[in-house]
């Protein structure tokens, strides 16, 4: 191949000298090709000086010597014709589908996403000392608990979660496992007195039954002059309903104390959690007596403060969910568009059913005959408005086409974006309580502890 390119080019070279030479006889190469075989030397006296146009001769013969023969050629890509814009409407180009018989590839799996990086339990725990008021007693001990809960339900343990439990603790019990409850014994005697009352209980046949020695050697009237706590109270009952005659119909489920621990969670609220998730303490008692112990108290009240999604702004709602139940903020807020919408003055409650003894009933609630005004323009039958509803008690109900169809109704009737959370109005009913207070007053006791603790102790400080 070299060889035929280098005499390709001499070739070349000679003919294009030769056709300047004949048009300019004068002029002459310093490489012209003589009749002898051999170059003639550049110190020849024969070689002359090369002019600038034979120079250019020259030049364009090398290039030519270079060139590939047509087996090589090189040419051109076809020239496309010019990308016009997509007509407007016009459908998008399919995939071709694939050939008859012929079995994709699977998938690739997708990488596992990589979990949050979580404290150590020693990490964990000097978190939660570190936010810990710095006068409560014991404080390894509820640092402990309150990560070992929080663990345990693989709750994010940030300061935000964190603060809100600790707010909770202080408003509920002030870091009392225990707490003392003012005028308990006077709450206790009030209560079997009614339960003598409706079974027709002579007072004197059961001041008899109460002079009793108890398990723990006391008589159930000393027991109950002297009580001071709801751990307490709890026991005293235990022993009531197993020792007195017909005492499980006389005292069975009719505890007065419906919350506990340093949480004051609600019992029946504990009750129904072991039945979803695994209780991470050895039990040796029910539920209930593990709600009165400290790791007890903290991980239910934990739970139900914190294990459950919510599109919640801002804390406050979750703390007012804490007091009156889950989902009430966002449930009240929906009460409120409802109201707004159909023109009907309600109880903004956080109940969109009625309920009795936790359950739904089929008697309809205010909100529910307000939103059946509202029927034609929902574009829903009444089984569906009736299944939408008894999903208020779960996240799902944000999804359901009621909620979506109502509020998208309500905004453009009110022109502008109502709320999607706001604060219940109930009032506070309970023995333990002896003023008027309200879930409101509740929610924002809680929080400014919750900002409190954010502010002196949490992120940037």
């Amino acid at each position: 191949m070299l060889n035929r390119l280098i005499l390709a080019g001499e070739g070349l070279n000679a003919v294009l000298l030769s056709s300047v030479e004949a048009a300019n006889p004068s002029s002459s190469s310093p490489y012209r090709r003589p009749s002898s075989p051999h170059l003639v030397p550049r110190n020849s006296p024969q070689a002359k000086p090369m002019t600038a146009a034979r120079q250019l001769i020259l030049l364009a013969a090398a290039l030519a010597g270079c060139a590939t023969d047509g087996s090589y050629e090189s040419r051109p890509s076809p020239s496309l014709p010019p990308a016009s814009p997509q007509a407007r409407g016009a459908e998008p180009p399919q995939p071709l589908p694939p050939p008859a018989n012929v079995v994709p590839p699977p998938a690739l799996p997708r990488p596992p996403l990589m979990p949050l990086p979580y404290p150590g339990e020693r990490e964990g725990r000097a978190t939660v000392s570190r936010l810990l008021p710095a006068s409560i007693a014991d404080r390894s001990g509820w640092a402990a608990d309150i990560f070992t809960a929080v663990a345990a339900l693989q709750i994010q343990a940030s300061p935000e979660n964190l603060c809100a439990v600790i707010a909770v603790i202080a408003q509920e019990s002030s870091f009392q496992a225990d707490p003392v409850v003012p005028g308990l014994s006077r709450i206790v005697w009030q209560e079997i007195d009614q339960r003598r009352n409706r079974y027709g209980i002579p007072k004197v046949v059961l001041d008899l039954a109460l002079l009793k020695a108890s398990p723990d050697g006391r008589n159930y009237q000393v027991r109950i002059d002297a009580l001071r706590t709801e751990r307490q109270m709890n026991a005293l009952y235990d022993d009531m309903i197993s020792e007195f005659p017909s005492g499980k119909t006389l005292f069975g489920g009719y505890n007065p104390i419906r919350t506990g621990g340093p949480m004051q969670v609600s019992i029946e609220f504990a009750d129904e959690h072991v039945r979803n998730k695994p209780y991470p303490y050895p039990r040796r008692d029910g539920v209930r007596n593990e709600v009165f112990t400290r790791r007890g108290g903290l991980y239910f009240g934990i739970a139900s403060l914190l294990d459950y999604p919510a599109s919640y702004s801002q804390m406050i709602y979750r703390f007012a969910d804490f007091n009156a139940g889950r989902y009430s903020s966002r449930n009240a807020a929906f009460q409120d568009a409802v109201s707004r919408l159909a023109g009907q003055k309600l109880s903004l409650d956080g109940d969109l059913l009625r309920y009795r003894n936790g359950l739904p009933v089929a008697e309809a609630s205010d909100t529910q005959r307000a939103i059946l005004v509202l029927q034609p323009r929902l574009n829903m039958s009444t089984t569906e408005i009736q299944g939408d509803l008894k999903q208020e008690k779960s996240f799902a109900f944000e999804r359901t086409p009621l909620y979506q169809r109502l509020y998208a109704l309500a905004d453009v009737a009110s022109a502008e974006r109502l709320p999607r959370e706001r604060l219940p109005r109930i009032d506070l009913k309970s023995p333990k309580i002896s003023r008027q207070l309200t879930t409101e007053w509740f929610a924002r006791r809680v929080n400014s502890r919750y900002l409190n603790c954010l502010s002196e102790k949490g992120p940037g400080t």
